[in-house]
């Protein structure tokens, strides 16, 4: 049975299992497998006990490396942005966590991000260092998302998502395609892009499905409802671009805009609306869908104009 992880302010440990490689200690394979990080910082973290071995106690400075070892570490960032919106817990029960995340906040720890992420906040003020997200929405799109809290029935609910035994739907603002006849079914081959972290259609057998609807018109922008058939990364992002209506303020595509700081004026016109499922623990037939508690974020549900 693994053991628990460990938690530091309400934040779970990261896990690394040490790869192959001809290192003396712990921390140079750490050093190796994150160049970006200085080995005086692993050597701090060290030294207050933030380095810890698959048990949760403090290894020294001078651990010897071991193939397949699992070392757990407690990551720090300084200076990390805040998200100015606010979660919202719509259902928790001894399995299951159904929350609102609103634009710009990460679902779990990720590069700049460390306390300011959904998990992070759940864990805090739910007291379950167990959650875990059972799937993942971009930072830049608001919306549903669901946590296992209970180690036991993680699998069951898992599950649901790699047998696509859950529907998914979610709001889009974006310019009309009054060239279509819907609903409409868009589907392609998506594979990593350029940059890394953005996606492109290829030739070749389509991996990706979206249904497409339209829920309102007006001049310039509808509301789409999409449902993700399949669950590619940005999968609906690149769909609508590709059919010449990409979301409203999509700062990735069609065109990767220059970077800089969050918009809360502008949050990419996505949200994760519903979600319906029969839940494998109690057999009961489950949707949650998205009603006041969206507007604790920037979603506007756009006027059309």
């Amino acid at each position: 049975m693994p053991f628990p992880r460990p938690t530091r302010d309400g934040i779970p440990a990261s896990r690394l299992q040490l790869p192959p490689g001809q290192w003396a200690t712990v921390l140079q394979a750490l050093c190796a497998r994150f160049p970006q990080v200085a080995a005086a910082t692993w050597q701090a973290r060290f030294a207050r006990g933030l380095v810890l071995d698959a048990h949760g106690q403090a290894l020294e400075l001078g651990a010897p490396y071991r193939v397949g070892m699992e070392v757990q570490y407690f990551r720090e960032v300084a200076d990390e942005p805040v998200v100015p919106f606010a979660e919202v817990v719509l259902h928790a029960d001894a399995h299951l966590v159904v929350a609102y995340k609103p634009h710009f906040l990460p679902v779990a720890p990720t590069g700049a991000y460390v306390r300011e992420t959904l998990l992070t906040r759940l864990v805090q003020r739910l007291g379950n260092p167990d959650l875990v997200p059972l799937h993942r929405i971009d930072r830049d799109t608001a919306g549903l998302v669901l946590f296992s809290a209970n180690a036991s029935s993680r699998a069951r609910y898992h599950d649901l998502f790699r047998e696509r035994r859950i529907r998914k739907h979610y709001l889009a603002v974006a310019p009309p395609l009054p060239q279509l006849a819907f609903p409409h079914v868009h589907r392609s081959r998506l594979e990593t892009g350029v940059p890394f972290f953005r996606m492109q259609e290829v030739d070749g057998t389509p991996n990706s499905e979206t249904v497409i609807e339209v829920l309102a018109r007006g001049y310039t922008h509808w509301v789409y409802r999409l449902e993700p058939v399949t669950g590619r990364k940005h999968q609906l992002r690149v769909h609508m671009a590709a059919l010449g209506a990409p979301i409203l303020h999509d700062r990735f595509y069609p065109q990767l805009r220059e970077a800089g700081p969050d918009d809360p004026a502008r949050p990419l016109q996505l949200l994760a609306h519903a979600l319906a499922f029969d839940d494998p623990v109690s057999g009961e037939p489950r949707r949650f869908a998205l009603g006041a508690e969206a507007p604790s974020g920037p979603w506007t549900a756009h006027t059309l104009p």
